[in-house]
Formats: C-alpha cells, sequence, structure tokens
C-alpha cells in the first residue's frame, strides 16, 4: 500500500495525472471458512476487515483514488461481464478437475507442486505446496475451465518483447521458466455446494466463479471495464503498474495476462512484485502470533517516519526483516542525525542571513567559490534529480531512490562539517547585518547546503509528505515550487522560513523519541 501511493505522489510530482487504487479480496473458500468460524455471515465479517483495511490507509495517508471490494455490486457486474465474454470467445469449458486444493492459496496444484511433510506442532504427516508450504488437500469436482495452454506462446512472445516487464529481473525469470515448462488448463470455478461465498457463474447458479478470476478484474473494475470500444484508456487503462507481493506472481504475472489476452485488453505496463517483510528472520504468520500491529507502529513512530522505514528498508529482491530496533537506527542516523541536523545547521545559523545568501548567488552579484569541495558538492547536487527519476521511473526501485536522496543528505552533512561555515562568520549575524555581504566560501557553502535541502525536500515529498513539507515551510520554499521542475531550476525566491524555527528541539525536523525500545 504505502509503495503504490509512493508511486502516485511521484507522479504528482512530475506534473502527471495519477490514479491509485487499493482494496479488498473478500471472496473465496479462506473467508467462508473464517466467517463460519466467527460465528458470523461472510458479508459482516467482511464489512468488518475492509473498515480495517480502510482505517490503515487514512492513517497511513494514503491518497487512493478507490477502495475496491470485490463483494461492490459494480465489480460483481465487471467480472460477470467477463466471464461472460471469454464463454463468447470460446475459451471456457466445462469438464472434471482433479488435484490438491490449497484453501490459504486458493488454487489447485498439480503432484508435482505438492510433497509430504510432517507437522512439527501437531505430528500429523500432511501434503503441502512446495511453493508456500500450506496445506493441501485432494478434490475432485466438475467445473468450468479457461483454456490458459492456448495461451503459452502468446505469452513467452510478450516477455520476450517486455523483458523488463516484472520487477525484479528474477522474478521475471522465473515466470518465463514455468510459462516455458508448460501450462495447463485453468479451473475458473467451485461447486456453489463447497463454495456459496462468490459471485455466481452467469446463468448457472450451481457454480461460483474462481476467486482469483474473481479478485484480479478489480483492476478494471475502477478504470470503467466494461468500455465502448475504443475508451479503454479513457479512465487510465493500461495501468502504469501493478504492486504485488512476490508469492502471487503466477496469479498477477501468467494468468492475468492471458485473462486480458483472451478478453483483448491490453496489459498492464509493469509489475513490481516486492519481497516480504519477516519478524525474527521469520515468515509473519497470525497463526503464530509472529506479526507486528501496523496501528501500533504508526502510533509509537508517527506515519512518516514509517512510511520513510518501509522505504528505506523493505526489500524488492530480499525479503526484509522488521524491527523496532532498525526503525529506531534509521530515526536516530537517517532523520534525527541526517536531515534534521543539515536543516538545523543551515536554518539556525547565528552566522549568516540565508535570503540574503540566496539573493546574491542566484542573482550573480556572488559568484559560487571554485574551490575543488564546492564542485563536487554541485556535482553531486546537479546529478540527484536524474538518479531518483531513473530508479522511479525506470528501475521502478522506490528504495533506490529513497537511498539515492538520503546519501546526498549524508554527503552534505559531511561537506558542511568539513567547511565549517561558523569559523567563516566574522561576527554574529544580528537584524541590522541583514544586508552585510558574507564571504564568497561562506555564501557558497550555506547555499549549496541549503540547496540540497530544497532539492531534498521536493523529493522526499512522496515518501514523506508531512515532514517534507515541514522542511521546505522552514526553507520559507512558495507552494508552487514544490514540483518535480523547480528541483532543475533556479528558486530564487526561498530563505525566508514560512514557520517559527524554535529553539532546542522546539521546531525541529525530528525531535528525541520517548523511547528506545
Amino acid at each position: 500500500m504505502v509503495l503504490a501511493d509512493i508511486f502516485k505522489r511521484w507522479w504528482i510530482l512530475r506534473g502527471k495525472q495519477a490514479l491509485l487504487c487499493t482494496g479488498t479480496d473478500e471472496h473465496g473458500m479462506k473467508i467462508q471458512q473464517a466467517a463460519a468460524k466467527a460465528s458470523s455471515d461472510p458479508k459482516p465479517f467482511c464489512d468488518k476487515g475492509a473498515d480495517t483495511f480502510k482505517d490503515l490507509a487514512s492513517r497511513l495517508e494514503l491518497t487512493n483514488d478507490h477502495f475496491v471490494r470485490t463483494t461492490d455490486q459494480d465489480h460483481r457486474d465487471a467480472v460477470q461481464f467477463a466471464w461472460t465474454r471469454l464463454e463468447e470467445r470460446g475459451y471456457i469449458y466445462t469438464g472434471k478437475h482433479e488435484g490438491w486444493y490449497s484453501i490459504s492459496d486458493e488454487t489447485f496444484y498439480p503432484q508435482s507442486a505438492v510433497h509430504l511433510i510432517v507437522d512439527p506442532p501437531t505430528g500429523r504427516k500432511i501434503m503441502v505446496s512446495m511453493e508456500t508450504g500450506t496445506e493441501v488437500n485432494w478434490q475432485s469436482e466438475y467445473n468450468y475451465h479457461f483454456k490458459l495452454s492456448e495461451f503459452r506462446e502468446p505469452l513467452l512472445e510478450f516477455y520476450r518483447e517486455n523483458p523488463q516487464w516484472i520487477v525484479p529481473q528474477t522474478r521475471m525469470e522465473q515466470v518465463v521458466k514455468a510459462v516455458t515448462e508448460g501450462l495447463q488448463d485453468l479451473s475458473i470455478s467451485r461447486p456453489a455446494e463447497r463454495l456459496a461465498w462468490g459471485i455466481p457463474v452467469p446463468n448457472d447458479d450451481t457454480q461460483t466463479i474462481y476467486v482469483w478470476l474473481d479478485a484480479l478484474t478489480n483492476y478494471i473494475t475502477k478504470a470503467g471495464f466494461p468500455w465502448a470500444p475504443g475508451k479503454d484508456s479513457e479512465q487510465g487503462w493500461p495501468a502504469d503498474v501493478h504492486i504485488i507481493g512476490k508469492d502471487i506472481t503466477r496469479f498477477h504475472c501468467i494468468y492475468w495476462p492471458a485473462l486480458l489476452m483472451a478478453l483483448g485488453i491490453s496489459l498492464p505496463k509493469n509489475i513490481v512484485a516486492h519481497a516480504h517483510w519477516t519478524l525474527g528472520n521469520k515468515k509473519m504468520s497470525k497463526s503464530t502470533g509472529n506479526v507486528v500491529d501496523p496501528f501500533f507502529a504508526l502510533d509509537r513512530f508517527g506515519v512518516d517516519v514509517m512510511r520513510f522505514y518501509l522505504a528505506y528498508d523493505g526489500g524488492l529482491a530480499q525479503d526484509a526483516d522488521y524491527s523496532n530496533y532498525h526503525i529506531i537506527e534509521k530515526y536516530r542516523k537517517a532523520l534525527q542525525g541526517g536531515l534534521g541536523n543539515l536543516a538545523s545547521r543551515v536554518v539556525r545559523g547565528k552566522g549568516w542571513n540565508l535570503r540574503l545568501i540566496v539573493e546574491q548567488c542566484t542573482s550573480g552579484s556572488m559568484p559560487l567559490h571554485t574551490r575543488n569541495e564546492h564542485k563536487l558538492q554541485k556535482e553531486f547536487l546537479d546529478g540527484l534529480p536524474r538518479v531518483v527519476q531513473q530508479s522511479m521511473e525506470k528501475e521502478l526501485d522506490i528504495r533506490a531512490g529513497l537511498r539515492a536522496i538520503m546519501n546526498l543528505v549524508y554527503e552534505t552533512n559531511r561537506y558542511i562539517s568539513e567547511m565549517q561555515p561558523w569559523k567563516l562568520v566574522a561576527k554574529p549575524y544580528k537584524a541590522s547585518d541583514s544586508r552585510e555581504e558574507p564571504s564568497p566560501e561562506l555564501a557558497t557553502t550555506v547555499y549549496l547546503t541549503a540547496e540540497t535541502l530544497r532539492k531534498v525536500g521536493i523529493l522526499l515529498q512522496p515518501f514523506m509528505p508531512n515532514k517534507a513539507a515541514q522542511l521546505l515551510d522552514t526553507l520559507g520554499v512558495d507552494q508552487e515550487r514544490r514540483t518535480f521542475d523547480w528541483v532543475e531550476k533556479v528558486d530564487d525566491s526561498y530563505g525566508t522560513s514560512k514557520v517559527e524555527v524554535g529553539r532546542g528541539v522546539e521546531g525541529v525536523l525530528f525531535g528525541p523519541l520517548q523511547s528506545d525500545f
């Protein structure tokens, strides 16, 4: 959710229109059984879950345009329309289906994809999926099938033409390998006597549509599907990017594109399949209690800090281990000691008038000092927008983009520590000295550091919207000059803070934590 919101905010920063959809997948055997266990009807059970996720989205300050629930009527209509179109095009047939079914994964596995294990807690011998480790049971039933096998070559051709379609590359390679080895036709319905909680197959109430065909259709529901001919792009389709977990690549990167091909609909432009968060280097699991309460974390550390941590440490190719210690470490070193300290050094500096320095250095009346350290700092600063843009738009690597921003913060702290502009001050600055010109070396050091903060503040807006706004307010950057274009433009208007900078911990970007644990 956070990654998707960062991408949306990034494109808004770039001056583009962007739409973000999130939501809840509410049908299937897993939900049906969970509701029964809770002594609840499925719909009220799902209402409660949806409200929790809506609350979490709000707490994380997501800017989602739609919250899709697969129980919504417009989604139900879209799914049944898609089914009818697939049927009309000859891609659906009926037949007997046998296999190992995982309720947790909501999918059938062939014999080659399961094995027998001894369950450690119970000592039971059970069959589990080799891919996910979830328990499977043998089931035989009469249902509808989608001709997935017909799409092996079209999919492989698409992968060849779009070799970077899935990020990271390792997942792209896994998907290509799986499709190359062959595809079996896909069971796309369950007998209603077994699965009642779902969308009925059109004109056949004895069958319920497969939960993944149902869930995947959500991506086009809020883009207006079904569309009038030639109108699909008017509401944002095809999506620029889907953000998914690595455990559902098969559904999103094999089944979904095949279904879209069968429907005659354009495929999403990219799919980011991120790695997972672990806790204590073990998989998070509600059944074992090895989980993190996101609401508690938000209460303790705040939304911007949590967004920063999730983006900075979250793994794309490799899993990342969640730890309060790591959050505190990042807070102290990266945010408080890095960005916050740098801002205080410039804005609270007692030996200079920041507004005067910005005026002089942007007007040409005070040429930048040519010392080598200044040249290197300016090179780092000038190169930042391209590096971040490459990470965010070409590589779709949010962590790399954020780390590039923070690397400049760390380098600039070293730069200002080495240059020591406070030692170049002839006397402490007073309001009466407001037009007294600083030395070229002092002005250059302070200006390049302030420029770093200004550009970093603009680029951090998708990641930490509140703290970035506070930083830009402190620098006195006008609201209309906070777009990506202004990272590459000269801004001659800032330097007078729009807020009280305060003293001590009052008014700082990142104050002291209340607890070390």
